[in-house]
């Protein structure tokens, strides 16, 4: 693990970040299509699909926290996590968007235990590989270097999911999807940089579902994540009713996610340059705010506005870069301050992935019923005011209150103690 300022080679990093790509591909799928795949391919209802998934991703937020201390407890070897989780992430995700012809109630079966299986080898996979990238290095400029080269692949692993699915169809992008996941878990597993294996404390079996949470810090941090989470999930579970029924520019919906995860990519380099200069926190709350101001405009377009919404996809991506890339630099840094490097990692990133699904849950749980409930049936054209108030406003209002609370948060310890070697009268 590096500790101090000297750099990772770029290869190492980009061997360690490219299994970032395969676990992105299966993301976006999951988040953004399955909703719209499901009610345009079975009988099931839109309260019914958003039942399922409250279901599922309550119970994967379960499960997240519980993978995290049984990695940690055990001491156990993020290489094998992530092995460990290959075959199971394949038959998942082909399960889910290959469902056999069956009756209605048989389909919210398959659907829900596709979705758990889904969920749960995700999970071990991404907690593994995030606590892999947090061992690398505790120094500031390393570990959001590391983030967004990950973080990076993962948004060309996005950008490939959306344009397979708009061109292949699923079967296609089920054929690229195992392909780039064994891959990708190749050069990981046999080139990425090895941090040093977890070291079990005594009595971690008692402690380590606690620890994350006895930080001050991270108890703030959590709480950001969660209101953030709700704010990006919202959209993205109504992205595709939003753009078909609202804007009427459905055959569009893969161009418009290209331009606005582009635009993610390219930003990056930027939000590492601020969160070098100003720290990680100022410039994420700042990327909030931006978001904000940009996506606001969404509820004013109207049918057919195709650039419109193509400029706001593309201002609003170049904000996503800081979502993405500087939460978990940010988290590798709490780890690291309260001196847990090393050998809690795997408890942290399974608080914080239970946080992400818990977003998700009450995006799809909220969201998809309470439209129902105001008239809003896919494809018919009835509820449509409250779709766009659901799709533009309510994510602007949580983002702005994200933004305020990270701005107040105690996280300035974190780069004291990361730099201790640094002049104290800079």
């Amino acid at each position: 693990m590096s500790t101090s300022g000297s750099p990772l080679a770029l290869p190492a990093v980009f061997s360690y970040g490219l299994f970032g790509l395969p676990l992105a591909m299966l993301a976006l799928p999951i988040y953004i299509y399955v909703a719209p795949f499901y009610t345009q391919r079975s009988s099931l209802g839109l309260a019914q699909i958003g039942a399922v998934l409250l279901a599922a991703r309550i119970a994967a937020a379960f499960i997240d926290p519980a993978l995290g201390a049984w990695i940690a407890r055990g001491a156990r070897s993020y290489a094998l996590c992530i092995a460990l989780a290959l075959p199971l992430l394949l038959l998942g995700f082909g399960a889910l968007f290959h469902p056999p012809v069956m009756p209605e109630g048989a389909t919210l079966a398959w659907f829900l235990a596709s979705l758990l299986l889904v969920y749960a080898a995700y999970g071990l996979a991404s907690i593994a590989h995030q606590s892999w990238g947090a061992a690398l290095s505790q120094a500031l400029d390393q570990r959001s270097r590391v983030t967004a080269v990950r973080e990076g692949c993962g948004l060309v692993g996005v950008i490939l999911a959306a344009g397979l699915t708009s061109v292949l169809g699923y079967e296609g992008l089920s054929l690229v999807f195992a392909v780039c996941l064994l891959a990708c878990a190749t050069v990981l597993l046999r080139y990425g940089p090895r941090p040093p294996r977890p070291v079990a404390p005594p009595n971690i079996l008692a402690t380590s579902w606690s620890v994350p949470f006895r930080q001050r810090a991270f108890r703030h941090l959590f709480a950001i994540l969660l209101i953030n989470g709700v704010a990006a999930a919202i959209p993205a579970t109504l992205f595709l009713f939003f753009a078909g029924d609202y804007l009427r520019l459905g055959p569009y919906a893969g161009l418009f996610l290209i331009v606005y995860f582009c635009a993610a990519a390219a930003s990056m380099p930027l939000w590492v340059a601020l969160a070098r200069r100003y720290g990680e926190a100022r410039a994420w709350s700042a990327s909030m705010l931006a978001a904000a101001l940009v996506f606001v405009w969404a509820y004013g377009l109207d049918a057919g506005a195709m650039w419109g919404f193509g400029t706001i996809c593309l201002l609003s991506g170049l904000a996503l870069g800081a979502d993405l890339a500087l939460p978990p630099a940010l988290l590798a840094g709490l780890i690291g301050a309260a001196g847990h490097a090393g050998r809690h990692e795997a408890a942290y990133f399974g608080w914080w992935n239970w946080g992400v699904q818990m977003s998700l849950a009450l995006a799809a749980g909220i969201a998809l019923p309470l439209l129902a409930w105001l008239g809003y049936v896919p494809g018919q054209g009835g509820g449509l005011p409250a779709l766009s108030a659901a799709y533009a406003l309510l994510p602007c209002i949580l983002k702005v209150a994200a933004a305020l609370l990270l701005w107040r948060a105690p996280l300035q310890h974190i780069y004291k103690e990361i730099r201790p070697h640094e002049p104290q009268d800079r």
